[in-house]
């Protein structure tokens, strides 16, 4: 992985951090629209995560592939992720 690790890692741990604390909103029937929205900060740091990750591999892997058929191979993959994502 060719992403920063660093940055990757705690926003990882900021994730799970929230994780931890919507099972405990949800063991405490806490109310549903604050555990909705705890959830949507998680998607939404996960899903910066991801970016992190993708960029960095389009700035890395994509551009040094060696041939074309591995260039069109990597921009493939792109494709496919980014079709996932909706």
């Amino acid at each position: 992985m060719k992403a920063d690790k660093q940055k990757v890692l705690k926003l990882l741990h900021t994730v799970q951090g929230q994780l931890n604390g919507i099972e405990k909103m949800i063991n405490n029937d806490d109310y549903c629209m604050n555990i909705s929205n705890q959830l949507l900060a998680s998607i939404a740091i996960l899903k910066k995560i991801n970016i992190e990750i993708v960029s960095a591999h389009l700035q890395s892997c994509v551009v040094n592939a060696t041939s074309e058929e591995d260039k069109k191979e990597k921009i493939d993959e792109i494709a496919y992720l980014l079709q996932r994502m909706n």
